[in-house]
């Protein structure tokens, strides 16, 4: 595939038919199923000339993935025909339908898709920007810090581990959980794991929001002896004296808790620029896009879509919904442009592969109604399954790069 033209040297000028902020799964997906549409003149906007494959960054932490092979060039992505400009966005507005690129640029759009995803708020727990990446502190949650999540556990021998889970909406909601499983598996075939004291902090009343999949990661939980700490948090991190405080946020009370590793996932919210803007939900505290959850149509700009990390809806945020959000953007931006009510809905899927071990998996998948929605019915997916792990590490990555990011799948 051919990007044109390369960051530094793009024309902004005029009018784009679609421009599409963000060149992640979502925008490349959506771009691609439009192109496949017959529409001409996309414009898409991404800083970034590396392009992640995410859902594999907790097996890199895990130490059954390469974190070379998470990435490709942006610019094997870009669909052809579509226009790349290499610039970041730096604030919208949607009355004069205009995007302000860096660099002092500025495109007008016809159409616009928002999908620059979501950032991760390091500051916003006090301490941890300065000790992630030190202090045995770790995170799958940025690429340059995954390898070192496997470093850490396969170097512990005894000790703590505190894995944590924000309290705001994130990527991968499963993902600080099945981290924690993995390094137990591995201590456990170590036979250091009676040695080891795991902790795992999550924010909700339940382990996972879907009795289903819930009452078996209650089992695994227990299977492994980690202490489960409901409806808590990490508010604060000591890296130099290796002291995490987590806060009950049942009754108040904060615990100090020295750690040997610390897996620690940051809060996140909607880019700055984004939350700044007209498009951001005032209903969401963090900023992220108003939408539509069926439609995934802007309520007060008829000619603005947004799907997902950066888009409010009330589903977890996984690359599962964004395969599932994609055509319906893609079709009800071809209604909008030929003047018709958007027709396609989306119904909230999403999915969470569970890894529970170095070779088990539950694969939970679900709606806005946490109505369990299977893609495979014959399949028992309420239980770990070696076959679902074969379908994460080596069936998934090749359906995306080759399915979803071609607007095939």
């Amino acid at each position: 595939m051919v990007a044109s033209p390369p960051p530094g040297t793009d024309r902004t000028a005029g009018r784009h038919r679609v421009a599409i902020v963000g060149g992640g799964s979502a925008g490349i997906s959506v771009a691609a199923r439009l192109r496949r549409a017959g529409v001409t003149d996309i414009t898409l906007v991404e800083p970034s000339d590396t392009h992640w494959y995410q859902p594999l960054w907790t097996l890199v932490g895990g130490g059954q993935a390469s974190l070379r092979s998470t990435r490709r060039p942006e610019a094997s992505v870009i669909p052809d025909g579509v226009r790349w400009i290499g610039r970041h966005a730096l604030a919208v507005d949607p009355d004069a339908r205009t995007v302000a690129l860096s660099g002092g640029a500025e495109l007008t759009y016809e159409h616009l898709v928002m999908a620059p995803g979501l950032q991760l708020d390091w500051a916003a727990v006090p301490g941890l920007a300065e000790a992630v990446g030190h202090d045995r502190v770790s995170s799958n949650y940025a690429p340059e810090y995954a390898p070192r999540t496997w470093d850490l556990i396969r170097q512990m021998r005894s000790g703590t581990a505190v894995f944590t889970h924000p309290a705001t909406p994130l990527k991968c909601g499963g993902a600080p959980q099945k981290i924690a499983y993995l390094a137990a598996d591995h201590w456990r075939k170590q036979k250091v794991l009676d040695r080891i004291r795991i902790i795992l902090v999550i924010p909700d009343p339940v382990l996972f929001k879907v009795p289903e999949w819930g009452r078996t990661l209650e089992q695994v939980a227990a299977r492994y002896g980690i202490e489960v700490r409901l409806r808590s948090e990490m508010t604060a991190v000591n890296g130099d004296r290796r002291e995490v405080v987590l806060t009950d946020h049942a009754n108040g009370a904060e615990e100090t808790v020295h750690y040997d590793l610390l897996h620690a996932v940051p809060p996140q919210s909607a880019p700055d620029w984004v939350k700044d803007s007209p498009l951001a939900d005032p209903a969401s505290p963090l900023g992220f896009v108003a939408a539509d959850k069926h439609t995934l149509q802007h309520p007060r700009y008829a000619n603005v879509f947004a799907l997902g990390d950066v888009a409010n809806l009330p589903t977890s945020k996984t690359g599962a919904a964004v395969r599932k959000q994609a055509p319906v953007v893609a079709g009800n931006v071809l209604d909008v442009m030929n003047g018709r009510t958007p027709a396609r809905r989306y119904d909230g899927y999403t999915s969470c592969p569970l890894v529970t071990a170095r070779d088990r998996m539950l694969l939970a998948e679900f709606d806005y109604d946490l109505r369990p929605a299977p893609t495979f019915p014959l399949i028992n997916t309420f239980k770990e399954r070696r076959d679902m792990w074969v379908f994460k590490r080596y069936v998934l990555p090749s359906v995306y790069w080759h399915g979803m990011l071609t607007g095939r799948l």
